[in-house]
């Protein structure tokens, strides 16, 4: 690990400098289609960016179901009352306006891949179809039930939060609910999942809350399916030992087998709890289905072990299907080992960066670009008013096995940095970061 200052890590987190080289405007005469479904990060960036590149030869055409895009970003502020849902909340509106990219609001029914190679087409929830030259799909993530769950665990009384939106306010709601001698119990996903230090940032942030509502007795307690805490374990150890020593109790190898919903109770490898106030569970995750969830492989081509799309990095495009492109949390790029690229916005957004620059090679018989860097920055807050933060920077290379021989290529992690120390400074420059990386996928 790196030491990085402040100053080098807000150069690290700039936000449009993904694309090395961009290719000239195409000379087609007809526009090439160009279908992306889901507008999350992933999804709006590489919309945006096939249209500010592309010299207005490429149609590019927006698929989904919300009418806003609701980030996670800062979404924990929300839960504690520090921000509204208005501040997290992304419409689609310059991306019609100041682009040109075409939104329809509604879900893939079906997708017809054609070989993988030309073209194909997309079914639609309102009986449209949409033809396409290429295909971008950042659906994000869905969740996976505890093994042992035979419908007990109800997102609606035990909510996740980690879409957010209503399942925020859910949350958020209980957290008000809770009095002295009140449990927040939470989990922490198995790795790989969506934002590595969201957890930590939320017990902190839940903690806080509790503090300053002076509540006697009050506690959080953190059940990590992980061996240790995935991200800045400088910042969320000193938080979980210092700061909210005794309010916050951290339970690693915490594998859950078991949650039931209705009386607030979790069954784990390290232990049980019931009817603790608040149940935050969040569970495993994989890429989100594009399909009938009771398909092959819930609508993908393929997917790996763990439930993730495997990509090329170079144009996060599939195997066998180059005209198919996977980007966001719903990818899995393959990385050195013990170095694996995060699943963020901020990923998300570099990932679209090089997808488009990919895709607009592409049509114009170019080959990729091999000199590619990607980044993902991160702020978490530890208190009402300080934060922490994270840069971690990839570039396209060699990926060595443990004899350190070449096994391949992938994103070798050439950087990872960490706040030297929580402040005052990173809050305020937290809702900077975030208002730049929102402007830049959104606007």
């Amino acid at each position: 690990m790196h030491t990085f200052n402040r100053r080098r890590f807000l150069q690290a987190a700039g936000i449009a400098s993904a694309a090395a080289a961009l290719p000239r405007a195409l000379g087609a005469a007809t526009p090439a289609r160009v279908v992306v479904v889901g507008g999350g990060f992933g999804g709006a960036t590489v919309a945006k960016y096939l249209r500010l590149w592309g010299g207005g030869q490429v149609a590019v055409t927006l698929v989904e179901p919300n009418a806003d895009h609701i980030a996670c970003i800062l979404s924990n502020l929300v839960l504690t009352g520090a921000l509204s849902m208005d501040r997290i909340s992304l419409g689609y509106n310059a991306l019609k306006t100041n682009h040109g990219v075409a939104v329809i609001q509604a879900r893939v029914t079906a997708i017809n891949y054609g070989s993988g190679t030309g073209k194909g087409r997309v079914s639609l929830s309102n009986g449209r179809s949409l033809d396409y030259d290429h295909l971008v799909l950042s659906p994000g993530i869905d969740f996976i039930a505890p093994p042992d769950d035979p419908g007990a665990w109800d997102a609606n009384v035990t909510p996740h939060a980690w879409q957010a939106g209503a399942q925020t306010l859910l949350l958020k709601k209980q957290l008000a609910s809770m009095r002295d001698h009140d449990t927040f119990l939470m989990t922490v996903p198995k790795s790989p999942y969506r934002c590595p230090p969201g957890p930590y940032e939320r017990a902190c942030v839940v903690a806080d809350y509790l503090k300053r509502k002076r509540l006697l007795f009050a506690r959080v307690v953190v059940l990590d399916a992980n061996a240790g805490i995935q991200a800045e374990p400088i910042a969320f150890g000193e938080a979980f030992n210092h700061i909210y020593k005794g309010m916050i109790e951290y339970v690693p190898n915490a594998t859950v087998s078991s949650v039931i919903s209705q009386t607030r109770s979790i069954i784990t490898s390290a232990g049980s709890w019931s009817n603790v106030r608040v149940l935050n569970y969040i569970p495993n995750q994989r890429a989100a289905a594009i399909g009938p969830a009771s398909s092959a492989n819930r609508g993908w081509p393929l997917l790996n072990a763990q439930g993730f799309v495997p990509v090329d990095p170079l144009t996060y495009g599939i195997s066998g299907y180059p005209n198919i492109h996977v980007i966001g949390d719903a990818c899995a790029v393959p990385a050195t080992d013990g170095q694996a690229v995060p699943k963020s916005g901020h990923m998300a957004n570099a990932e679209a960066k090089v997808c488009a620059d990919a895709i607009l090679r592409a049509l114009n018989g170019q080959a990729p670009d091999t000199n590619i860097a990607t980044s993902s920055a991160c702020f978490s807050p530890i208190t009402a008013t300080t934060a922490s933060w994270l840069s971690a920077n990839f570039k396209y290379g060699d990926i060595y096995d443990a004899a350190g021989k070449v096994k391949g290529k992938g994103m070798h992690r050439v950087d990872l940095g960490e706040a030297p120390k929580i402040s005052g400074d990173n809050y305020q420059d937290m809702f900077t970061w975030a208002d730049g990386l929102f402007a830049d996928s959104f606007i």
